[in-house]
C-alpha cells in the first residue's frame, strides 16, 4: 500500500493545531480548533483508504481496479455531524457575546470547591451521611 507522506504531513498538523486551539479557553478558537481536527480526521480517512480507483459500479470495470465507497461515506458522514457541532458551538459563542461581551469560558465555582477538597484530601459535608461514618476499610467493631 502506497501513502502519501504529504498528506501525512498536512492531517499531522491540522491534528496538533487543533489539539493546541481546542484547549484555549475562547469558544471561538474552540470551534476553529474543532474544524480542524475534523478536517484532519477527513483527510485521514481518505489516506486510509488506500489508492484511488475507478468507480465503484457494479460492471463499469474490474472489481479490483475499483475504490472502496465506504471511507467517503464515513467523510460525509463526519462532514454532517462536524456541521451540527459548529452550528452548536456558534449558538454558544454567540449567547456568551451577548450575555457577558465575551466568549471566554468561565471558571465553575463549584468545580473551583471541589477541586480545593481534592487538594486538602478533605471529605464532603455528606460523606459521613452516606457511610454512617464507617469506612468500607474498616473492620467492624465486635459489641459495637
Amino acid at each position: 500500500m502506497e501513502v502519501n507522506l504529504t498528506l501525512l504531513v498536512v492531517v499531522a498538523a491540522l491534528m496538533g493545531t487543533g489539539v493546541y486551539l481546542l484547549l484555549e479557553r475562547s469558544l471561538s478558537r474552540v470551534l476553529i480548533g474543532l474544524v480542524l481536527i475534523s478536517n484532519g480526521v477527513n483527510i485521514m480517512f481518505i489516506v486510509a483508504s488506500g489508492r484511488a480507483g475507478t468507480s465503484p459500479f457494479v460492471g463499469s470495470s474490474d472489481p479490483a481496479d475499483m475504490a472502496d465507497p465506504l471511507p467517503q461515506a464515513l467523510v460525509l458522514t463526519a462532514i454532517v455531524i462536524t456541521l451540527g457541532t459548529v452550528a452548536f458551538l456558534l449558538a454558544m459563542a454567540h449567547r456568551s457575546w451577548q450575555l457577558h461581551g465575551h466568549d471566554d469560558v468561565q471558571d465553575d465555582v463549584e468545580d473551583s470547591a471541589i477541586r480545593k477538597l481534592a487538594i486538602d484530601d478533605a471529605n464532603s459535608d455528606s460523606y459521613d451521611l452516606t457511610t454512617s461514618g464507617q469506612h468500607e476499610d474498616d473492620p467492624v467493631e465486635e459489641g459495637a
